[in-house]
């Protein structure tokens, strides 16, 4: 694993329990996590259970007891760590958003393509996807439960950005992160609506701003400020190939919201609605029962017939954020013992740039229509 902060730790967790709770044909073993910091990268190892600590995420790749390298760096490493991991004969995943650049997404697209062909596997880390609630979701679209989809409304909203004297971290920098909560957020509601709805973004109109554009240095240093050169807020509106609508809203300066990611489908059929902050429920309105008793109603995602759930607890004993990461070290492993691809591809991710690509340039000209390329 190249990176150990945050995601490196909700990966690692991943990693070391989804083999104890599931039964897979594969076992990881964690070989080694690198980082540019050699006490912190050690500490880390010690702390998440790696074998071993490396300064240069290259050792990795060089690694004769490494098969399989999971990328948790800013997003202006991806592209360079991926390709070198799938061109040195390793199955790669790597954290959203794909990379900083629709660019960059195409070359590792198509590095994962050529690496497919000599039987390696590349997936894109959407954990939100494993959330057995959206996985359910995603079970009751495809079963036409919904019928033909109108609407989609999606909102990604957090407050860790509120305060104007919160650091000039490297998410605030757009030659490390790309985009702000764009794609940070905007990323993940993206990839849930192209996934859910199982068809693709077809164009955008677009609004962002960027509330407080100087911050204080890191250092520690208050009278030391940088410029925020990543949007706080973007907020775009959709239509999906079918000509369904979508709206979506994602921000980091929503007072009081410090994970709320929210969602509604509607459709012919019914409606489906989803918040990531009561993440075991799903409600669910069916429109073809009789008006007099019809209206949304509480499912809890818990038991063995849902998505992921045989391998869990018995029914009302609910999952929570971390085990998104042990669904999708399962669904990884599977795919690599099963020579299958894995979802949500390479290509996936590239699609995902290629929308968060449109609404910024929608919003550099005041919410102009653009259309997103969409693969023949």
């Amino acid at each position: 694993m190249v990176g150990y902060a945050f995601m490196g730790a909700a990966h690692s967790q991943g990693w070391r329990t989804a083999a104890r709770v599931f039964d897979l044909p594969l076992r990881p073993r964690l070989a080694a996590v690198a980082g540019r910091d050699g006490a912190a990268v050690r500490a880390a190892a010690a702390q998440h259970g790696w074998a071993a600590a490396e300064t240069d995420w290259r050792a990795l790749v060089d690694r004769d007891d490494v098969q399989l390298v999971d990328i948790c760096t800013p997003g202006d490493s991806h592209a360079e760590i991926a390709v070198a991991a799938l061109e040195a004969g390793k199955h790669v995943l790597c954290e959203k958003p794909l990379a900083n650049s629709v660019a960059e997404a195409e070359a590792m697209a198509a590095a994962a393509e050529r690496a497919r062909a000599r039987g390696q596997t590349a997936m894109v880390g959407f954990n939100y996807r494993r959330v057995p609630a959206l996985a359910y979701a995603r079970r009751l679209i495809a079963e036409g439960r919904l019928g033909a989809l109108r609407h989609l409304r999606l909102t990604y909203l957090q407050d860790w950005l509120v305060d104007p004297g919160f650091p000039l971290t490297w998410r605030l920098r757009r030659e490390h992160a790309g985009s702000g909560a764009l794609g940070d957020l905007g990323a993940h509601i993206v990839d849930l609506a192209q996934h859910l709805a199982g068809e693709p973004v077809a164009g955008v109109s677009a609004l962002a701003e960027t509330f407080v554009r100087e911050r204080p240095l890191p250092a520690g240093d208050s009278a030391r400020r940088g410029r925020v050169t990543v949007d706080d807020a973007a907020l775009f509106t959709g239509r999906l190939a079918s000509g369904a609508l979508a709206s979506f809203e994602a921000t980091r300066m929503a007072a009081g919201r410090k994970n709320a990611l929210r969602l509604e489908i509607n459709g012919a059929r019914g409606s489906l609605a989803f918040d990531l902050e009561r993440l075991n429920e799903l409600s669910f309105h069916d429109h073809t029962e009789p008006p007099a008793s019809s209206g949304f109603r509480r499912i809890l995602v818990t038991e063995p017939d849902h998505p992921y759930l045989d391998a869990w607890w018995p029914p009302g004993h609910g999952l929570g954020y971390e085990h998104t990461f042990v669904h999708q070290a399962r669904d990884l492993l599977l795919a690599v013992a099963g020579g299958a691809p894995a979802t949500p591809s390479f290509a996936d991710g590239l699609q995902v740039q290629r929308v968060l690509a449109a609404v910024e340039e929608s919003a550099q000209q005041n919410a102009v229509y653009t259309p997103v390329p969409v693969p023949a």
